[in-house]
Formats: structure tokens, sequence, C-alpha cells
């Protein structure tokens, strides 16, 4: 059985703002945006607390991505906006939502892996948390970006891994009641990705 369980796990969630999203070159923006969608359904089936926070909201009318707050408005209206701090870590609110959880697994996804993503899921590795980071519910600008800072969560201890294997590894039976919905959640995901984005054949 995996390590990961749900009631020790909290989501987090680092500027899946509109503009943002514009910085994901490493991937599709739409599958980085539904991945996001897929953790943060998955994530109130299974009563995983979320954190979300923002960057330069305001100043950039970079506002936050549509599709999370219809899911879990109680999220976006808490959300950490942060007024230019790059590492989240650093904004004592951020650290105080995350700590308020009470929960020792951080779930994390970034819009950009090597920047959004890399120094939240580095700081809280130091602080003594778990941490996983969702990879493909974000993107880097440059493969080079993307596969350093991949390098360098992996040698932090960081553990890597994608929409579909962390949902799996929360819902651990597809038998159970959460499971069948976690299962359907995916299986909407990769209808999304294989039908809406013309990659089915």
């Amino acid at each position: 059985m995996s390590d990961l369980q749900a009631q020790d796990s909290a989501l987090i969630l680092i500027d899946h703002q509109v503009i943002s999203m514009g910085f994901i070159k490493t991937q599709s923006p739409d599958v980085a945006k539904l991945n996001s969608i897929t953790l943060v359904k998955a994530a109130k089936v299974l009563d995983i607390p979320n954190v979300w926070t923002s960057s330069t909201e305001d100043d950039n009318q970079d506002w936050w991505m549509p599709g999370l707050e219809e899911i879990n408005p109680e999220a976006y209206a808490n959300r950490i906006k942060r007024t230019g701090i790059i590492d989240s870590w650093d904004d004592p609110d951020f650290v105080r939502a995350v700590e308020a959880t009470g929960r020792r697994t951080l779930i994390m996804a970034g819009t950009t892996n090597d920047g959004c993503l890399i120094y939240t899921a580095l700081s809280a590795k130091r602080a003594g948390y778990d941490v996983y980071a969702v990879l493909d519910a974000g993107g880097s600008v440059f493969q080079i970006s993307e596969e350093v800072a991949r390098l360098r969560m992996t040698q932090a201890g960081v553990t890597l891994t994608t929409t579909a294997a962390v949902l799996g590894e929360l819902a651990k039976d597809w038998a159970t009641p959460h499971g069948q919905q976690i299962r359907q959640i995916l299986a909407d995901n990769f209808k999304t990705v294989l039908g809406g984005f013309g990659l089915a054949k």
C-alpha cells in the first residue's frame, strides 16, 4: 500500500492564473488546466483541504484561473494573494494557512514547475513536510528549465508525480465509493484529453 494517505494530505495550488498559464510551453496549457481542475475535484471527494495562492493578482490583472472557483469556492475566497513574494513559503500568511490544515503531506502543483512550484516545494520539504509535486498540472517555459527543476526537487527528496498517479495512490481501491468517484473523475479527464484535444483515434 502507498504511504500517501488522503487523511494526512493537503492540496496546494500555486499561481494558477490566466496570464501565468501562458508561460507553460513544455506541454499544453489546456492539459495543465484540466489536470488542476481534476486535482481539485478529487480533493473534494476525498475531503482533502486546499490552500491556494496567487501572485501579484491585482497589480497585473492576472486573475485566478476560471473553472476552479466553482469547485471549491471556500479555497478561492481564502486564497493567499501574494504581492510579489516568489517563494510562497516566505509568506507568513501562506505558511499559517498550510499549518492550519493540520496535514503533513502536501500535494503541490504550480503553474510553472521551474518557478511557482520548485521554490515552495523545496522550502516545504526543508520545513519537514512530505511533498508530492504534480508536474503535469503545470509546466515550464523551456525544457531545460523543466529538467533542472525536476532534478533539484528529486535531489531534495520531493516526490515527483502526475495527476493520474497521485489520485490512484490516494484512491487505493477503485471498488470503494470514493475510489469509484475518483475513477470517474480520471475517466472524464482522459476522455477530454484524448477526444477534446483531438488526440483520440
